[in-house]
């Protein structure tokens, strides 16, 4: 790889992309890479996603047709070959058919290879682009994609094994990971909080949609105060946005259980705040159909909290299969007992996650780079990568 071209996400305050570059670029240069950093523009200096639940509908693609528009500039002028690589974070890019149209007219000499990030798409079936009908026109979208780039990068092996049965061609490679700065996150905050300084308090930080599925949270916040002998909590949710939700019986119910003093709400959060938060708080929770790894977990993990997730899709492999952090599934008394235990004590593997997930972007360039051919999935026998430990 000569030079890589980093196609990356627009920032807003209420997700990780805020803070996605930087982590990017931070392993870029301690790398050596020699890299550039493709602008886009942003359709307002708000940072606020107003249209739709994961990226603003309108920031998302008007940024990325954008950072097209600059990257078709430098094709233009000569600036890439076939020694370079365009990275995109999202596989998901508004104008990314100019590519293979523009390739496929130009001498071999000039044409770069082309890596997507695969965040979900509609081989997830409780995406967002599920819940808003856009599947058909997706799926479509997907094998275009599909067919002219060097790779697609997974975050786990259940995503790997979503694109196969969807008939991708492309080499896939698990990263194992999402893209985390474990030092940049530490850093916001003053100092880890020993635990047993910690606020007993649950923390809830995925979105507030059915995908996340809140009501669950609910139900284990009823269970745990209607079940004599147990400590008090503090149950809360934290929003880098005002709280919302793709359920209306979702927002009637959080209104209902906050009357009751059962939930706190902590919205409008700017990240340093948030991290305060957890840094102060004893487990983030999380009960999320697809979170696909997942940064709460890195973030809480970074951050001296103890964490529970689901025994569900990707999950395990994050976690390495560590039974007593993972719950069954939908069971609300074997979460209510792990829970019990890790509200009490740190756990001994913690730090372990985030340390792992710190080392993604590592191995996402050492693909781009040739040198990842033990994460390719391409074999007929991918699935044996379940039972892992990858740390």
């Amino acid at each position: 790889m000569r030079k890589l071209y980093y196609m990356g996400l627009e920032p807003y305050k209420a997700r990780y992309t805020l803070q996605l570059q930087d982590w990017n670029t931070a392993v870029f240069d301690r790398r050596g890479l020699d890299y550039v950093v493709v602008p886009g523009e942003t359709l307002s200096n708000d940072q606020a996603i107003v249209t739709g639940q994961v990226l603003d509908a309108h920031g998302r693609t008007y940024f990325g047709m954008s950072q097209l528009m600059n990257l078709i500039r430098m094709m233009k002028a000569g600036e890439l070959s076939n020694e370079d690589i365009i990275y995109f974070e999202d596989m998901f890019q508004p104008g990314i058919e100019s590519l293979p149209y523009i390739m496929d007219q130009i001498d071999p000499s000039l044409r770069p290879r082309i890596f997507v990030r695969c965040l979900a798409q509609s081989i997830d079936p409780d995406d967002f682009v599920h819940v808003w009908g856009m599947a058909g026109w997706m799926g479509h979208y997907e094998k275009m994609v599909d067919s002219f780039v060097s790779g697609v990068l997974a975050t786990n092996e259940e995503m790997v094994m979503h694109m196969k049965i969807a008939g991708w061609k492309a080499p896939v490679y698990n990263i194992s990971g999402l893209a985390f700065g474990k030092a940049e996150v530490q850093s916001r905050v003053a100092s880890i909080r020993p635990f047993h300084s910690r606020k007993h308090r649950v923390v809830f930080s995925a979105r507030w949609d059915q995908e996340k599925q809140p009501d669950f949270y609910m139900d284990l916040i009823e269970a745990w105060n209607d079940q004599p002998g147990l400590e008090p909590v503090e149950f809360c949710v934290c929003s880098g946005g005002r709280l919302k939700s793709n359920s209306d019986s979702y927002m009637q119910r959080t209104r209902d259980l906050v009357e009751r003093g059962l939930l706190t709400i902590y919205e409008d959060l700017e990240k340093n705040e948030y991290y305060n938060i957890v840094n102060d708080s004893r487990v983030v929770f999380n009960c999320a159909l697809q979170d696909w790894v997942s940064n709460t977990v890195s973030e809480a993990d970074a951050l001296g909290c103890n964490v529970l997730y689901p025994a569900y899709r990707s999950f395990p492999e994050t976690f390495a299969n560590d039974h007593s952090r993972l719950y069954v599934p939908w069971s609300i008394g074997d979460a209510m007992d792990k829970l019990e235990a890790l509200l009490d004590r740190p756990h001994p593997a913690m730090g372990a996650i985030s340390d792992y997930n710190n080392g993604t972007i590592d191995r996402i360039i050492d693909i781009l780079q040739g040198d990842g051919e033990d994460l390719l999935r391409m074999s007929t026998d991918y699935r044996k990568h379940t039972r892992e430990y990858k740390y």
